[in-house]
């Protein structure tokens, strides 16, 4: 799974997705509703090549919840020490979503064995320099 990027990082890589578009936010449109997950590739990728970083599926990454980053690995590593392992961070939101949610800095939480119908993950792997 992804580590919890800083703000900027996942600002940086966030796209459009496709949250409940049934309650536009901050004046936009209304939207569509797909009530469900959608295959991956349903949207255009954002400029780094990602697909779907946002309104598909809140995705688990590896690290802990804390209330802060204060303390936060800068190294790019997550964060897996001075937590408890009983909150685990989910990103990005859902379809199931509120629209004005939809924020890059939006994070949550849920213990490591929580399930629903819009939690998922990313397999991301490391590359070679």
């Amino acid at each position: 799974m992804p580590v919890q990027a800083t703000f900027d990082d996942w600002d940086a890589c966030v796209d459009d997705g496709g949250c409940d578009g049934r309650e536009p936010y901050n004046g936009s449109a209304e939207g569509e509703y797909r009530q469900q997950t959608l295959p991956v590739g349903s949207f255009p990728p954002n400029p780094f090549g990602l697909y779907d970083l946002a309104g598909n599926v809140w995705q688990w990454v590896e690290d802990r919840y804390h209330n802060s980053y204060q303390g936060a690995p800068g190294d790019g590593s997550p964060w897996t020490t001075g937590a408890s392992d009983s909150a685990r961070i989910v990103r990005g939101v859902s379809w199931y979503t509120y629209p004005g949610w939809v924020r890059s800095a939006n994070r949550f939480f849920n213990t490591p064995d929580g399930r629903d119908v819009d939690f998922g993950f990313r397999v991301a792997r490391t590359l070679n320099q």
